[in-house]
């Protein structure tokens, strides 16, 4: 990949689309094959921008008909894109249908330099960029107030495909409202969707007669079905299509039949009412699409391609002289797409949900207005555009009158007059990186902190770095993969670092975070940071090894080295009974006769009787997540953060050596425990019990970058942990090395399970090499 300067790609031009399959469930293999270009372009760290070319995908004017409304879809995935990203994305370049030299010679010029620009048509009459403005005929949709007698609702029947959801009933009430004689309400679930009765009484009340039914409207053969029930004595005369299926999730994590779904709820659903109602003339034909498809929405790259495609096709029926209107909102209120989380998301970046009697209203301007598509979001400039050009600068925002106070004429961040110059002169980068060079470490890392916290709390929504605790984890903040993406974009936009996706759970906390960029700085321009760690040469076999720190608990109250030592000195039995605080019912369990079903003859073992103690606080782990947590994880974090204690080391100075970890271990059932009651758990239960992360997690917790390995060999994990720690730093594998076991008995099944097989020792005793040996002991 070394000296591409970028890529072209003509993949959009597949023609080969399943948009209007009969089930809707294909995609166009143009579109996945660019999915997975932009996933290989992203993971090879390519320094070569995507360019996406489409052909007739777009307008450039009233009359201009998008002859390919399918290719729509990568200008609403190239919006995304730009967004999640942005060191990927070049832009989108619609060419006109017929490639001469002229538009050839156009194409490379504008690939040479774009000036900026990352959304450009060519056309005979010339290049054109694309920009938002303000409809001049519109009033500001707040100012509007709902008054049924300016608009009068379709005669004959009205088919609101996502009828029975909010916004199909938001929909379908307001046509009640202005009059509407027969309102065909369509859902997959029909008339057993939640709602779906009383949508129909209070319809029904309003005037309006109503029919709701089952149909899924990315089938085509459904879709002509239902059109076939509907009554010739009151034919279809509206269409309003409102059905489709949210996403927040980021393109890279976005898997094909997710992405699928997506898209075929609203753009085959489009595709099939388009194709089978032809050139029949309809009062009202409206496509509720999305600003995802406008100026694009992270984590919304499917939803994003999806509502560009119905824009695309509300421009080619109104260019045919057919009823459209493809009105792009911002999130509603009480029943909108953007629920809960989303929500949220959208909230925090300066668009905060309408209100749907605001919404309606502006719907109904939308209709009377006539335009094919429109925009209608309840937007904070102030707060939305910084943050939405952060990472990359965006022209098509640049022409709305809000803009010039908050961005400057590239769609840059800007400021105006002396504040402005100051400004630029501070965050000049080359005067930027001199004073961090002249910074001592301390410093430096005491900037990159402010930096950071900074630009978490605008991520989170906060209006200052004060609510941002620096040493708290991210995850326990609310960030989620999503906004993980957004502080990577901030961060990489704002200091001129290349970062990876990743950052986030790399360094989880604002603290790890601030003293990687530091470190990143200073290997950079060469200042004094310490020396990275280096890795020992292949030592010899039986080369000697230092054991520089113990912690230990055991059976018998043992809780420390010294406690073992006791322990051992005075020749204590361990072995106790069962414990009362793990909810076992001892009752049920414990029975001499050997055959019992579900019950264990021993009535004794070794145990830990203080497993379930731990301060989740200490180590900035949430109450929720610590409950979800194997005692095993609880105890081995607990542990090992003592055996650096007691070796005199400071954990903050082996955070990113190569530190391995080694644990014998071999799962257990803690979790059999949580299943059936997982509410306050989910999210957490599978890393919290997977053999495999009880070594991650320590590694993760404390920063530790060598081999992390849980080992099972049963009886003999810890012993075969210890000998590949040693192997290991014998090996020049890691400079220092955790190793140890653990195992706790969440439940009695192993107590059971060897009952049965009569493996036991009834008092629980382990009699090795004696005459009296009569089975195993547990604990």
């Amino acid at each position: 990949m070394a000296g591409l300067a970028g890529v072209l790609s003509f993949l959009a031009l597949d023609d080969h689309a399943d948009i209007n399959s009969d089930d809707g469930s294909g995609l166009p293999r143009g579109l996945t094959a660019t999915v997975a270009l932009i996933r290989f372009l992203t993971e090879s760290e390519a320094s070569a921008p995507l360019w996406c070319a489409t052909r007739g995908a777009v307008s450039t004017g009233r009359f201009e008909e998008p002859r390919n409304v399918g290719q729509a879809q990568f200008w609403g995935l190239g919006r995304a894109v730009a967004l999640e990203l942005p060191e990927t994305w070049g832009g989108l370049v619609d060419l006109p249908e017929a490639l001469d030299e002229r538009a050839i010679t156009r194409l490379l010029t504008v690939l040479a330099d774009a000036r900026g620009e990352d959304q450009l048509a060519l056309r005979a009459s010339g290049v054109f960029a694309r920009r938002l403005a303000r409809n001049p005929s519109s009033p500001n949709a707040s100012d509007a107030t709902y008054d049924a007698t300016e608009w009068t609702a379709p005669s004959g029947t009205t088919l609101i495909t996502g009828g029975t959801g909010g916004l199909g009933g938001h929909a379908a009430r307001w046509l009640a409202r202005a009059g509407a004689e027969h309102l065909l309400l369509v859902s997959r679930r029909g008339p057993g969707a939640p709602q779906a009765e009383a949508l129909q009484d209070e319809l029904t009340a309003l005037g309006a007669e109503v029919t709701v039914a089952a149909c899924d409207v990315s089938n085509r053969a459904a879709v002509e079905h239902l059109l076939s029930t509907i009554p010739q004595d009151r034919p279809l005369r509206g269409v309003v299509h409102t059905a489709g299926v949210g996403q927040l999730t980021p393109l890279l994590e976005t898997g094909t039949d997710e992405f699928a779904d997506v898209l075929a709820a609203k753009t085959a659903g489009a595709a099939h009412l388009d194709v089978l109602l032809g050139e029949r003339r309809l009062d009202l034909f409206v496509l509720f699409s999305s600003i995802s498809g406008v100026w694009g929405s992270g984590g919304q790259a499917a939803y994003g391609a999806a509502n560009a495609y119905l824009d695309a096709l509300a421009q080619r029926r109104r260019a045919r002289g057919l009823a459209a209107t493809s009105v792009a909102w911002g999130p509603w209120a009480d029943g909108g797409m953007a629920d809960g989380d989303a929500s949220e998301h959208m909230r925090r970046r300066g668009l905060p949900a309408l209100r749907p009697d605001l919404a309606i209203a502006a719907l109904e301007q939308a209709v009377r207005l006539g335009e094919a598509c429109v925009t209608v979001a309840d937007v904070q400039w102030d707060v939305f555009l910084p943050a939405f050009v952060s990472a990359r600068p965006s022209p098509l925002l640049s022409s709305l009158s809000e803009a010039p106070t908050v961005l400057d004429g590239s769609g840059s961040p800007g400021r105006s007059g002396a504040s402005r110059r100051e400004e630029e002169a501070n965050t000049d980068e080359s005067g930027q990186r001199q004073r961090l060079a002249s910074m001592t470490a301390e410093e430096r890392r005491s900037w990159f902190l402010a930096a950071v916290t900074t630009e978490v709390a605008a991520v989170l929504g906060h209006s200052a770095s004060d609510a941002i605790e620096a040493d708290r984890a991210f995850k326990d903040l609310g960030f989620d993969s999503l906004t993980a993406v957004e502080l990577r974009n901030h961060l990489a936009g704002g200091l001129g670092l290349t970062l990876p996706s990743t950052l986030v759970f790399d360094y989880p906390t604002s603290e790890q975070l601030a003293a990687h960029l530091a470190s990143l700085f200073a290997d950079e321009v060469g200042t004094d940071a310490p020396p990275a760690p280096t890795t020992r040469s292949e030592g010899s076999a039986d080369e000697p090894l230092a054991i520089i720190g113990m912690s230990c608990r055991f059976p018998g109250g043992v809780r420390d080295p010294e406690g073992l030592w006791d322990l051992v000195r005075s020749g204590r039995d361990a072995v106790s009974d069962f414990p009362t605080d793990r909810g076992w019912d001892l009752a049920a369990l414990l029975d001499s006769a050997p055959d019992a079903s579900g019950s264990s003859f021993a009535t004794a073992g070794g145990f830990l009787y203080d497993a379930a103690e731990f301060d989740a606080e200490f180590f900035g782990i949430s109450p929720r997540e610590a409950l979800a947590m194997d005692p095993q994880q609880r105890l081995l974090l607990e542990t090992s953060w003592e055996a650096f204690e007691r070796a005199g080391i400071d954990l903050e100075s082996v955070r990113g050596t190569s530190t391995g970890v080694f644990v014998g271990g071999n799962g257990q059932d803690y979790v059999s425990l949580l299943k059936d009651n997982s509410q306050g758990t989910e999210g957490y239960l599978l890393t919290g019990n997977t053999t495999s992360v009880a070594s991650g997690r320590v590694a993760y917790s404390f920063g530790l970058e060598g081999p992390a390995v849980t080992i099972d060999t049963a009886c003999s994990s810890s012993l075969v942990a210890l000998h590949m720690a040693a192997q290991a730093l014998r090996n020049g594998e890691c400079t220092m090395a955790l190793a140890g076991g653990v195992t706790v008995m969440s439940t009695p099944t192993t107590f059971v399970e060897f009952s049965r097989q009569r493996g036991l020792a009834a008092d629980g005793r382990c009699k090795a090499f004696s005459a009296d040996a009569d089975g195993t002991g547990w604990g």
